[in-house]
């Protein structure tokens, strides 16, 4: 009697790890449902300079040396480098022979059109670029390679974002990401669902520097973690039920 006790309450045991191990494929699969989406925000974007973001400028023009004093450099010997700008406090940076000017709030194009609104004075059709040179993102929690990321591209979205960092795990909440971005000084709380494809219709989708991405564990991966992997935890059920079949001969 308490043999055959022993062999049901074992085969149970199994169906609960079993049972408690599986994913929903709705759960897993991203972008669902077939209608398009018209993404406008990729045509709007462009993140918005912030303080202490560090900002590479360039000006340039037909006579190089009608702009030799916009464009400060560092280094000695024989190799120079331009010299970055950082934004302070205020939002300021200080340009050469501009003098102060406000750059926070602004997005780099919307700068470009006001530095070469100034150029212009003295310049003949000046040409300014921009590049924010402190554009990262923290990706972390379920996926493969987790950790800080410099991106070379100021439009990042989430998908683009998290394929950097190897995807999400299979242990990874998809319905439920975290974005926290600070603006100013507050921080925001974001969630994401990257199975629904109204993502791409988010004000959110496109990342900000020192945006944080943080990938929640599913239920699975945390039982598994307050009770030992579910690898283990077969092992010692298939152990039992062996055990079992050997003293019901």
């Amino acid at each position: 009697m308490k043999i055959n006790y022993l062999y049901k309450f074992t085969l149970l045991f199994l169906m609960l790890i079993t049972i408690s191990s599986c994913v929903s494929k709705k759960d897993m699969i991203y972008f669902q449902n077939d209608e398009t989406i018209s993404n406008e925000l990729y045509k709007n974007y462009a993140p918005k300079i912030q303080t202490a973001d560090i900002l590479n400028i360039t000006v340039s023009a037909r006579e190089p040396d009608a702009v030799k004093a916009y464009n400060l450099t560092g280094g000695g010997g024989q190799t120079t480098k331009p010299i970055t700008y950082l934004v302070d406090k205020q939002g300021d940076i200080i340009f050469p022979e501009l003098g102060k000017i406000k750059v926070g709030g602004l997005t780099t194009e919307e700068l470009k059109a006001n530095l070469i609104s100034r150029l212009e004075v003295y310049i003949t059709n000046p040409i300014v670029t921009i590049r924010l040179e402190n554009f990262r993102v923290s990706i972390l929690g379920e996926v493969k390679s987790p950790g800080p990321y410099n991106l070379e591209n100021e439009k990042v979205s989430i998908p683009e974002a998290l394929a950097m960092a190897g995807d999400l795990t299979i242990q990874g909440k998809r319905k439920n990401i975290l974005l926290l971005r600070t603006t100013g000084d507050k921080v925001e709380s974001i969630r994401l669902d990257l199975t629904d494809k109204s993502l791409f219709k988010s004000p959110y989708f496109y990342l900000a520097q020192n945006d944080i991405v943080y990938v929640e564990p599913n239920k699975a991966k945390v039982n598994s973690s307050a009770i030992g992997t579910t690898s283990s935890l077969i092992s010692i059920a298939s152990a039992l039920l062996s055990l079992v079949l050997i003293l019901t001969r």
